[in-house]
């Protein structure tokens, strides 16, 4: 289970964007924050906050990253060649349950966890419930048949609002291919993500 079980609700409403493009999101109805003080005006936002945003945005995106997790993969992508920030787009992209949600195999990314940690998934044929493993280009990841059936992935396939991006291969309804690393313009973020302030932001 991810551990924004309950605050995921409210992290739309706290950033005043619909972070995952869901057409049932509270920030639709309320765009103010959450709680008692949520309808007062917002002062301008210092340096220092608006990196924290964009890194509060970016992690929440993914789901069930802990601060933990999220830092050591900044860092990761910082030692690697190249830019920063595309490299920590390209990192979390990798992870299999953002590969799993991807591809539409599930509505959403807690949902996409689930799959994973409970055996759904096969990595190249082979069982994995590690949703935080990563896939590598030329990676072929499938659902079980069992998982084929569920009323979940069933919903996930009928979804309107999401299209399964350019650098997964499908073949068929539950096969897809990991063809590349992303870019950021690649990526089908429903709202504008700035990973270069992310990098500011550990950066001080």
């Amino acid at each position: 289970m991810s551990k924004r079980s309950s605050a995921k609700h409210k992290l739309d409403r706290r950033m005043g964007e619909n972070i995952w493009g869901r057409p049932k999101s509270p920030v639709n109805k309320r765009e103010y924050g959450p709680g008692q003080h949520g309808q007062r005006r917002k002062g301008k936002m210092s340096d220092f906050g608006i990196q924290l945003r964009a890194k509060q945005k970016l992690k929440g995106y993914y789901g069930d990253i802990t601060e933990k997790q999220f830092k050591r993969t900044y860092f990761e992508a910082s030692r690697m060649r190249g830019d920063s920030s595309q490299n920590l787009i390209g990192l979390l992209e990798r992870r299999l349950d953002m590969v799993v949600y991807r591809a539409k195999f599930a509505p959403t990314i807690w949902a996409a966890r689930q799959i994973v940690n409970h055996g759904h998934v096969r990595v190249n044929g082979e069982r994995c419930n590690i949703a935080s493993r990563r896939v590598d280009i030329g990676d072929e990841v499938s659902l079980g048949q069992k998982a084929q059936e569920m009323a979940l992935v069933l919903e996930a396939q009928s979804l309107a609002e999401r299209d399964v991006p350019d650098y997964l291969a499908g073949d068929g309804s539950a096969k897809v291919t990991y063809t590349r690393v992303p870019q950021l313009d690649e990526v089908p973020y429903p709202v504008r993500m700035e990973p270069n302030l992310v990098v500011e932001f550990y950066s001080r």
